[in-house]
């Protein structure tokens, strides 16, 4: 599928164009009950919309299902609280359910109870923004943020799914695997810097490889430089963190010593991470 390459803020081009593949290849090529697939789309559809509530028609249209159909599975929702309505029903949004749901993920998961107390240590002597981040697909989800004691305007708060190409997460955990597994491109544009190709991409992923961390200079966004550390404690790793720094605040002496701490970091989180140790082996 060929993508269009544009500015934006959501990774939808990349991380939705696989999405049979990916779901033939998730439940062992069982057939998906579309009722089920199509409650998930409208749910993941209202999320990426984000502040920007869709009426009744958009969602029929952009999921491609009858008008009453997608009626009568938004009431379903709504009854649940999976979706919210405006007082005169004709706006829909993401319900509180769905808040509720990602907090119960994020509060069950050993890995980033594991790392919290570790964000905490980089942020405090930095003064920088630090992030842990998930592989999703096509993507990375970010599941927790320390901000920097400075104002910094990101868009990677937690819950967040940016593309993996363009960020420092991202390119960390992409140079794990494979040039084999990356997807032929053109890749969605961030920003006039984001890699685009495949080839420039493979030769970055080649280059963090030799660093062992990757740099994202305002290739996710504009004004921010980010580093990032790929966590090993599983093979090939699904989770990283970043610092992440406004280029006004880069010197040549903070970069080195962002490394250093990134560093030390990673390789404490990763000497603490326990095994398996009888807990669910999530995929």
């Amino acid at each position: 599928m060929k993508m269009e390459v544009r500015y934006a803020h959501t990774g939808r081009q990349w991380g939705r164009a696989h999405l049979y593949d990916r779901h033939m290849s998730e439940t062992g090529g069982v057939r998906e009950v579309k009722s089920a697939a199509r409650t998930v789309e409208l749910l993941e559809l209202l999320a990426e919309r984000g502040d920007r509530p869709a009426r009744l028609q958009e969602l029929a249209d952009e999921l491609g299902v009858p008008r009453s159909s997608m009626y009568a599975l938004l009431q379903t929702l709504i009854s649940r609280g999976w979706v919210r309505t405006d007082t005169t029903g004709s706006l829909y949004g993401i319900g509180i359910h769905a808040l509720l749901t990602g907090t119960s993920y994020l509060d069950s998961d050993p890995r980033v109870r594991l790392v919290r107390p570790y964000l905490d240590e980089a942020s405090e002597a930095l003064g920088e923004t630090i992030h842990l981040g998930r592989l999703d697909g096509r993507n990375v989800a970010y599941l927790a943020t320390r901000e920097s004691h400075e104002y910094l305007r990101t868009i990677s708060r937690v819950g967040r799914r940016l593309p993996a190409h363009a960020g420092a997460l991202g390119k960390a955990l992409l140079a794990e695997r494979p040039d084999e597994e990356l997807p032929g491109g053109p890749y969605e544009a961030l920003t006039p810097n984001t890699h685009t190709d495949r080839a420039p991409l493979a030769a970055d992923l080649a280059a963090v490889r030799a660093r062992g961390y990757s740099v994202d200079r305002e290739e996710g966004v504009l004004g921010i430089v980010g580093f990032g550390f790929a966590l090993r404690y599983d093979a090939p790793a699904q989770d990283a963190v970043s610092c992440s720094v406004p280029v006004a605040r880069l010197t040549p002496e903070h970069e080195e010593r962002i490394v250093a701490v990134m560093r030390e970091i990673r390789a404490k989180i990763e000497a603490t991470a326990p095994g398996a140790g009888g807990a669910a082996n999530w995929r």
